[in-house]
């Protein structure tokens, strides 16, 4: 056993002084029979929510009704989970009724996959019921009990089972496989936000090329935002060698293959519930994508562009291309490095300034010289040190 297991021990060993059991359960135990790195355990125990807070004076209730509740002990925070039943599924994503049981076995049956329904007790020793670790083994994904009823609780587990092709380079098990093609249809009951957690993680998993053509063979792309019709487009991200592209990235090229109008592109990714930000960044990429493919990098764009979209794009341009040199990537870094400034707040004049010495009030011109001023200092033309600035001006006689 490792961290950040050892460390958390003695949360069990608590719970067990108190009378219950308990165990590290799921993705942890599976990724620690993976060699993989491990950021954070989850616990689950046969002592009810209440118990729990008795046994911990710090808790915080974040899904006391499905039982899990946050334990801060020894300034480490868990979330601690009661072992549970579910009943009968609504709406093909969540359970009518959790009921809390004092049985591992019954907990771990209720879960997804076979490599994620592994315990592991204190001492390292593992409670497998149903041969989860033959199926890390084999680099197969296969559901506890039959694939049509798991998929039938949740249908966001075919696209989990995909993610775990992506992220595992693992195969999908034949009626795993088979029930995920007859079911593929429930995924129109799944909210837009859940969808978008597991593409991202199909994007960006080093499996990401054989995952998208698994969603093809299965139509799992007809039920995501903006996606349905769209397989030949589609296949055009598969011609490209995306193991180096970042999600952000492998999110533009998808745009840049579905041909989406400029003023389509927001929407677009609106539709999929993606954050402002991140939506403004793809954008910013797509527009110098678009500028790369008509000239190279100018000091004015690398400029403007940032550091990090300069880059992404410079990928994404390599990628579309088929170059596989890097090169270009390193010489645009360095002119970026060298640039004088990098952000317009960096300028040693403002627009104050600017009305001072040639004693006009605000106006147009004043951002337009402001604008010259970013360009000569860019280009070498003027140092950025407002005397300097101000003595340039006033040769140049820009008024």
């Amino acid at each position: 056993m490792k961290e950040p297991f050892l460390a958390s021990v003695p949360v069990l060993k608590k719970l067990e002084s108190a009378g219950f059991e308990a165990y590290f359960v799921g993705g942890s135990v599976r990724d620690f029979l993976l060699n993989k790195e491990i950021n954070d355990v989850d616990i689950a125990t046969s002592a009810t929510p209440e118990e729990v807070k008795r046994i911990f004076s710090k808790t915080v209730d974040i899904g006391i009704e499905h039982g899990t509740v946050l334990v801060l002990y020894q300034n480490q925070s868990y979330e601690i989970t009661t072992f549970r039943s579910e009943a009968e599924y609504e709406d093909y994503r969540r359970p009518k009724e959790v009921s809390f049981i004092r049985n591992l076995i019954e907990d771990l049956q209720r879960r997804d996959f076979t490599m994620n329904a592994i315990a592991m007790d204190k001492d390292g020793s593992l409670i497998d019921p149903f041969n989860g670790q033959i199926s890390i083994d084999n680099q197969v994904i296969q559901t506890v009990g039959k694939a049509a009823d798991r998929f039938q609780e949740d249908a966001l587990r075919m696209m989990r089972a995909v993610r775990f092709l992506s992220q595992l380079s693992f195969t999908i098990e034949k009626e795993t496989l088979n029930a995920l093609k007859d079911l593929v249809h429930l995924l129109s009951n799944i909210a837009v936000e859940r969808k978008q957690t597991e593409f991202d993680k199909i994007l960006s998993g080093v499996n990401r090329k054989q995952a998208l053509e698994l969603m093809l063979q299965t139509s799992i792309y007809s039920y995501l935002p903006g996606l349905s019709n769209q397989e030949d487009r589609i296949k055009l991200m598969l011609k490209y060698k995306l193991e180096r592209l970042t999600t952000r990235e492998m999110w533009a090229l998808l745009v840049y293959c579905l041909k989406i109008e400029k003023k389509a592109v927001e929407g677009f990714l609106r539709g999929w519930r993606i954050p402002l930000k991140e939506i403004r960044e793809i954008q910013f990429i797509l527009h110098y994508l678009v500028k790369r493919f008509e000239t190279s990098w100018s000091l004015y764009d690398l400029y403007t562009a940032t550091k990090e979209i300069f880059v992404s794009s410079e990928i994404l341009y390599l990628v579309i291309k088929g170059i596989e040199n890097n090169n270009s990537i390193q010489h645009f870094l360095q002119m970026y490095e060298q640039l004088p400034i990098k952000d317009r707040s960096e300028m040693d004049v403002s627009g104050n300034d600017l009305m001072d010495w040639f004693n006009k009030s605000g106006g147009p011109w004043v951002k337009e010289l402001l604008f010259k001023v970013e360009q000569a200092i860019l280009e070498g033309n003027v140092v950025n040190n407002k005397k300097n600035i101000k003595e340039w001006l006033m040769e140049c006689n820009h008024n």
